[in-house]
């Protein structure tokens, strides 16, 4: 059995309460990543930004005459609590993988954030989910398609 500790990123890029949403950007840029968890001054989770939120946020891509330096400036009066989301489903590192992947797709979501109480541990993306799958052997995808057929 997997577990979500097994799989999580642990060192998760996170941004404070006090950052504009620009900030939230740029960290997606420089990371290469698509969610950022949102945290308090003690390190407690209390949102998250996916790149989804972000593009939202941003001025729209359709108006080619506006300079992305333009786009990227009104991001920076945008307080990052009026985009985060605050009704967040998390996972806790000792549950299993197969648990995250029901959750993600029970809500329709790419990401859970991995928390011991309130405090942000890791995450778990669906990419990290997709690690499980580039990594079977013909004889585990036999068993999945034998699953799936029973129902």
């Amino acid at each position: 059995m997997i577990h979500v500790r097994d799989l999580m990123t642990a060192k998760v890029f996170a941004i404070r309460t006090d950052k504009n949403v620009s900030a939230v950007d740029e960290l997606m840029r420089w990371a290469h990543i698509r969610h950022v968890p949102i945290v308090d001054e003690r390190g407690s989770l209390v949102g998250l930004i996916s790149h989804r939120d972000l593009l939202a946020a941003s001025t729209s891509s359709i108006k080619k005459h506006i300079p992305d330096w333009d786009k990227r400036r009104n991001l920076w009066t945008v307080p990052i609590d009026e985009i985060m989301s605050r009704e967040l489903q998390t996972i806790g590192p000792g549950e299993t993988v197969q648990e995250a992947a029901r959750r993600m797709r029970r809500h329709k979501i790419g990401c859970l954030p991995v928390v011991e109480g309130s405090k942000l541990v890791g995450i778990i993306t669906a990419y990290d989910l997709l690690e499980i799958v580039a990594k079977l052997t013909p004889a585990g995808f036999e068993d999945i398609a034998a699953a799936l057929t029973a129902g």
